[in-house]
Formats: C-alpha cells, structure tokens, sequence
C-alpha cells in the first residue's frame, strides 16, 4: 500500500482511512480502491520510522473506521465491530451492530475507562457502549428521537457526546450513570453535524466543539454548565421545578465561528488542544 524510501514514505493511490496511534510511528491504513494492494477492505497497520508494513488484515466487507489506543485495536464494518488486541492482532471480540453505513463509533483512549460507543438503532438516536477492555456491555443509551449523525467521546471516557441528524441539539451523558448531564442547542433550524470534539483534558473535559453544513464552528464550555447548575441546584427552585426541566435550561458558554469553511467544502473536521482550535478541510 505504501513504499518506504529512506525517511520517506511515499503513498501510490488514495486512502480513506489513516489513523495514528497517539504520536507515535504506528498508522493504521485502508486505501480507497484504486488497485488491489489499495482495496477498502484490507488494513494494513504500518511503521513510519521502518517504511514498512507491519501486518495487514483482510475483511469480507469494506472498513468504515478504525479506532486504536495502546490496548485495543477497533475496525468497524457495516453490520460488525472488531476488537482486536493491538499487540498479537488477535480478535478479543466480534459485536453484531445495526446497518452503520457511515461507519459512525466513538473509542475513549483511556485504559481505566476504555469504552467502545455505537448505533443501537437506525430509527432513533440510541447507542450501545461497550467496555473493551472486559470486553462485556456498559450500558445503551437514548440520545435522541433521529437517528445518529455523530458520536464522541471525552479523553478520559467519562462522558459521550452525541448529535442526531436533524442537528439542532447536542447531548452529553456521563457514562458512569449513562445519564444525560447537558443539552447544548447548536442552533434552530436542521443542519448536518460533521464531528464533535471534547478537549484533551484528562482531568475534566470543559469544552466540547461541533462543525456542522452551516459553515459554523460551535464552542460550549461545559465547565460554565457546571457552575451554573451548581449554583442552581442549591436555590429554593431546584427543589420544586423536576431535573428533566431544568437541564433544558442549561445554557453552555457558547462561541460560534461563522462562515469559518470555505465554500465548496463538504467535510471538516476539528482539533482542539488545551488553548486553540484548529479547523481542518477537506473538499
């Protein structure tokens, strides 16, 4: 799939998947098709610092997403998820999924909470969250009333971060209780969310950001949500007016980027890192 030239690591053909672990020299590929040695269904995990491919593995079916961390290996497939042991590539599981053609997963690259989240359903918002280090089921969670359009989770897997299609609400749930902990409004009319992203943070993760069709960047600052439900909870009010109430007053510290992509660009994605926020296009 890749050749490797000295330093140099020269690609023949596309890919549609290339993802790292961490910083370091590890990247798992899948090309786009171009020619057999690029098919969709192959991954081929490979060294950077070598140049060379260091095991490839083969599906029936194309791969939709790859997710990694220093334990677990993920690939998802439309209809199955498999957890391999990243070290001796040896399938630890196999998870029987809903139709997922957009290959939708969020993969927390903590150890101590290294959970696995996907579509439960392809007529509402519902997850599956899996534990994949004891390889054993967490919970399912009702996000929403449409189906899925995006999912994320913190660095330090506490919470999941879900969008539906229509677009308009973005919730958090703190995976713990499998409770729903915010609910942010992106905006009012529909609009394709094209990723969310929590902050690095492995402490506590205080920001979450949304790119959406709408040409905007979405900032909610879930630190000024806890303060505000903090002092709201201990009013004479809290006591009276029902939590399911109350969370839908929650109002995040919210930023929004406008006209922050370019015309013509259909995907985006964003990184976000203690202090600044990095937008990344692709046509």
């Amino acid at each position: 799939m890749v050749a490797g030239r000295g330093d140099m690591i020269v690609a023949v053909g596309a890919f549609i998947i290339v993802e790292m672990l961490f910083s370091s020299s590890l990247l798992a590929i899948v090309g786009a098709g171009e020619q057999p040695s690029l098919s969709p269904r192959r991954l081929c995990l490979f060294d950077t610092t070598t140049g060379n491919a260091l095991r490839e593995l083969n599906f029936i079916t194309s791969i939709l997403a790859v997710r990694l961390n220093r334990k677990r290996l993920i690939v998802v497939l439309q209809e199955k998820t498999y957890i391999y042991d990243i070290t001796s590539l040896t399938i630890l599981d196999t998870i029987d999924t809903v139709s997922n053609l957009k290959g939708l997963c969020a993969f927390s690259p903590s150890l101590d909470r290294c959970f696995l989240a996907l579509p439960a359903s392809t007529m509402k918002g519902s997850l599956s969250v899996y534990n994949a280090m004891e390889l054993q089921s967490h919970c399912e969670i009702d996000a929403h009333r449409s189906p899925l359009a995006a999912i994320v989770l913190s660095s330090n897997g506490m919470y999941v971060a879900t969008a539906s299609e229509q677009g308009t609400i973005i919730r958090v749930h703190l995976l713990s209780e499998a409770t729903k902990s915010y609910s942010f409004r992106r905006g009012t009319y529909p609009s394709t969310i094209f990723s969310l992203s929590f902050a690095p943070s492995m402490e506590l993760p205080d920001v979450l950001a949304a790119t959406s069709s709408s040409g905007s960047v979405h900032v909610f600052s879930l630190g000024f949500a806890i303060n505000q439900r903090s002092r709201r909870s201990s009013s004479l009010f809290s006591s009276i007016i029902p939590e399911s109430v109350t969370d839908a007053f929650d109002q995040a510290h919210h930023h929004v980027l406008r006209n922050a992509v370019p015309a013509g660009v259909q995907r985006f994605h964003l990184a976000l890192s203690s202090r600044n926020l990095a937008v990344a296009f692709a046509a």
